[in-house]
């Protein structure tokens, strides 16, 4: 299972992980909210977090207790420490979307946003992340078949690592079509391939289901996900971890649009000369049948 990259992770991440299954649905609730906001566990009131997490301030002691500690002070103290010491990584929130447009104006929040992309964006590159973006894409380059499944929001990703490895050959199969019939063709799976999953929160009921199908058919799950306790984490033989907190309405993508594209770029290098004579093949039968204009044509 991977997890958030070092300067990210907060100091109980190992030991909330290691307990989580054995958590009641409350506590498992908090300790979520701790493991993807280790910031706000130094920044925040104890019934600030609670609200956040979805649950009673009295559920935040007793995982502190279950924890090991006297109480939530006790887990406060020891992230606020681990900001100091610079152990932790501290993000800067942005205003909520409306009240930034209203006060600020749209230009003000577009920067925001960009900022925050950015960051989001920069931190694939921790050694950490690095590290589980090239053990992923050692399992999907020494599978037989890629299986690739992002339904929603997550479509996207997925489908741009499909189709950039479509231009190489036939070894990845999108699991999505017209008739309801898209999670058909993973019938044909075995222990030689490898799913490739996206899903973050709120988690697509298919995708964890068909992540859960595959590992009792003991085909590997390459996952792009949330958090180190999404469902579909601790399905997977290898996790890479995004951030989708955006100062908009909505959850952003980009991250994961990112490592889709990374990951790709790593299978397709490694098929050194085999990949290049492919690429060449594409490009001849796209030319054949016009697909793109030609440089310099006008408009």
């Amino acid at each position: 299972m991977s997890g958030r990259a070092a300067a990210d992770r907060g100091p109980l991440a190992d030991r909330i992980v290691a307990a989580f299954d054995e958590l009641s649905p409350q506590l498992q609730a908090a300790a979520r909210h701790i493991l993807d906001r280790p910031d706000d566990v130094a920044l925040l009131s104890m019934r600030e977090q609670a609200r956040e997490a979805g649950v009673p301030p009295a559920t935040m002691t007793r995982l502190a207790k279950r924890l090991g500690f006297d109480g939530f002070d006790a887990v406060r103290s020891l992230y606020a420490g681990a900001i100091r010491d610079g152990t932790l990584g501290f993000a800067g929130k942005g205003d909520e979307q409306v009240r930034t447009q209203k006060l600020r104006g749209d230009r003000a929040l577009a920067a925001e946003m960009a900022a925050a992309l950015s960051r989001q964006v920069e931190r694939l590159g921790d050694p950490a992340t690095l590290d589980r973006l090239t053990a992923a894409a050692s399992a999907l380059y020494t599978a037989r078949r890629i299986y690739c499944l992002g339904l929603r929001s997550c479509h996207s990703a997925v489908w741009h690592f499909h189709y950039m490895l479509s231009l190489l050959g036939d070894r990845t199969v999108m699991l999505d079509d017209a008739g309801g019939t898209g999670l058909d063709a993973i019938r044909g799976a075995t222990a030689k391939d490898v799913v490739l999953a996206a899903s973050v929160e709120p988690y697509s009921r298919a995708t964890i289901e068909t992540a859960r199908y595959a590992r009792t058919c003991d085909v590997p799950v390459v996952a792009i996900t949330d958090s180190e306790v999404s469902p579909l984490a601790r399905l997977a033989s290898h996790a890479i971890l995004v951030s989708t907190d955006s100062p908009s309405f909505f959850h952003t993508m980009t991250p994961l649009l990112a490592v889709a594209e990374i990951v790709a770029a790593l299978v397709a290098g490694r098929g050194g000369q085999r990949a290049l004579d492919a690429l060449r093949h594409t490009e001849s039968q796209l030319a054949t049948f016009g697909v793109h204009l030609p440089r310099g044509a006008k408009p």
